[in-house]
């Protein structure tokens, strides 16, 4: 009777496990399963990287694009990459502009040009943060502020007598603070500058 309800637990047991087994494959599918999803997820990140157009400015010279307003220019492709099942290839040039965005400009991209031919391009960058215009608070334009207002101070002195030196020098402090306070917020685009699209 002891042997009898032995193999009775071990069938029971059996049958447990069976049973177990078979209802993780009803939750969870079959172990193919699992290298699929991850495979799938894979697939999905080389997408998006392929995504990413690295491009620099088309222009020569350095930009000093206002944060209100929006810039036509194009940008060239700076590495080959493929978006949408497109290569478009290093030196092909991207039209589109620079459009404000809070914190600054944003580049918008409507097309790209290669091989003599035109293909419709959507695509956007981060937004390009602005600053104080280098050109206004450079040591050479404070120079020439300081310069304004050191005069300012002597005529003034004269005007209304005593001129000495703490009008001047105040004059002089004065022009120079006006000058890299009250400089313009602009967006500066190097020529080498790497400026990433995103597909959307």
């Amino acid at each position: 009777m002891f042997y009898q309800n032995s193999q009775t637990s071990k069938n029971s047991l059996t049958r447990g496990i069976s049973a177990l087994a078979a209802g993780s494959a009803l939750l969870f599918g079959t172990p193919l399963l699992v290298p699929e999803v991850a495979q799938a997820q894979n697939q999905m990140v080389v997408a998006q990287t392929a995504a990413a157009i690295p491009a620099t400015s088309a222009q020569s010279q350095t930009l000093h694009l206002n944060n209100d307003r929006t810039y036509s220019y194009n940008l060239e492709v700076a590495r080959g990459t493929t978006v949408d099942g497109m290569y478009i290839p290093a030196g092909a040039t991207i039209l589109g502009r620079y459009e404000p965005a809070s914190g600054g400009l944003r580049y918008v991209a409507t097309g790209v040009r290669m091989n003599g031919r035109t293909y419709n391009l959507d695509a956007t960058s981060e937004v390009i943060e602005d600053q104080k215009d280098p050109r206004d608070t450079s040591a050479g334009s404070i120079a020439e502020d300081a310069g304004i207002g050191a005069a300012g101070g002597a005529i003034l002195g004269e005007v209304f007598g005593d001129a000495g030196i703490e009008e001047i020098i105040g004059g002089a402090v004065a022009g120079g603070v006006a000058g890299n306070v009250t400089a313009d917020r602009v967006v500066v685009i190097e020529p080498e500058e790497t400026i990433v699209l995103y597909g959307s």
